[in-house]
């Protein structure tokens, strides 16, 4: 039997801002069902895949389809149509300050749909309940920790029941017991509600847990692809920096510079 096509597939694409190019003729898929981790050093496009994804970016060359429909070719209210299928979480939670944690989630539920406000509460603590804070409904994001706020923003992510959930390194700044509950959220959320799920980070070690695809981001291309087992292993040398984080290797400390003579006025001296 044939596997699923992917949810999301990214053949031979290109992007880049001006003469910077910041993916460099990719191609990866997003299986359905699954867990895919999506790594690499800081500017490395991870963020850039999920607003290609999104739409917020169109590809300058090659394809990006979601669920089969090329999203670069797709008219407002077919994107519109798309992202309803899709949530995020964005790095940090990004709440609503001023509405209760009851509004932010219930937020995207009165954007997109026309359900009574009684259905809309039913929802609202279905989603609360299943990241374990039903019980913080009518407390304001100032009263929350960093920790609770993030599974705040994961409950407003889910409310619409998308297929693609997309989260923009939803570990950083959480203290250890936080970071755990959030990784294990994720991946639970993602098994009993038969997401699809692409995950941004930078935190090793939790995200090779729960994770059943690794893609690792280099200089624009795709440096290893595989399973945790297979990536932690890889052979290539930026990829063995990367997960044994190690200091020296082809990503360098030092930003090319020109010669320290030349900058500190050196030359000539005796």
């Amino acid at each position: 039997m044939n596997p699923p096509d992917p949810l999301v597939q990214l053949t031979d694409l290109t992007f880049g801002y001006r003469e910077r190019v910041i993916l460099d003729g990719i191609t990866l898929s997003v299986p359905r069902g699954k867990v895919t981790a999506l790594m690499g050093a800081s500017g490395g496009g991870k963020t850039t895949v999920l607003r290609l994804i999104g739409g917020q970016y169109s590809a300058q060359c090659g394809t990006l389809t979601f669920d089969g429909q090329e999203v670069g070719a797709l008219d407002p209210q077919g994107l519109y149509a798309i992202r309803r299928r899709m949530g995020m979480l964005y790095q940090f939670g990004a709440l609503f300050t001023d509405l209760s944690v009851f509004d932010n989630v219930a937020f995207p539920l009165r954007e997109h749909t026309a359900l009574s406000e009684a259905l809309i509460r039913d929802i609202v603590l279905m989603k609360l309940e299943a990241v374990g804070l039903r019980g913080a409904r009518d407390l304001m994001p100032s009263q929350i920790s960093g920790g609770m706020a993030r599974r705040v923003a994961l409950a407003r992510a889910i409310a619409l029941d998308p297929e693609l959930v997309m989260y923009d390194e939803p570990f950083a700044g959480l203290d250890p017991i936080s970071l755990g509950t959030a990784a294990r959220l994720i991946r639970q959320l993602n098994d009993s509600l038969g997401l699809t799920t692409l995950l941004v980070s930078h935190d090793l070690d939790e995200t090779f847990h729960i994770a059943d695809q690794v893609i690792i981001l280099a200089n624009g291309c795709i440096a290893a692809q595989g399973t945790p087992d297979e990536v932690r292993h890889s052979s290539d040398p930026l990829v063995h920096q990367f997960v044994t984080a190690a200091p020296e290797g082809p990503v360098r400390f030092h930003h090319p510079a020109p010669e320290r003579a030349s900058d500190f006025g050196l030359r000539g001296r005796a």
